[in-house]
């Protein structure tokens, strides 16, 4: 349950990318995989590290996901800027 969560929380996220100049390697669809991924992967880690398990969720369950998109949504950027410069 806690991962659907997860998923949920980077695809809410996700849409705010509208907002920010579409520098993301491969545009809109790699923010999408950058801030889902990002979300999963990290709420995944912090939620073992806290011991509990993938069937506890609670608001605290959806706030751990926040950091994990933004963080994926930043690497997907960086990588985009990154090449677009080596490119162009």
């Amino acid at each position: 349950m806690a991962l659907i969560v997860f998923f949920i929380m980077g695809l809410a996220i996700w849409h705010f990318a509208v907002f920010v100049p579409d520098r993301f390697w491969q545009g809109i669809v790699g923010a999408f995989l950058g801030a889902v991924l990002g979300a999963v992967i990290f709420g995944l880690i912090v939620q073992q590290a806290s011991g509990k398990s993938m069937g506890d969720t609670d608001l605290s369950t959806a706030l751990i996901a926040v950091p994990g998109t933004l963080i994926g949504l930043a690497v997907v950027y960086a990588i985009g800027v990154r090449s677009e410069e080596h490119t162009g």
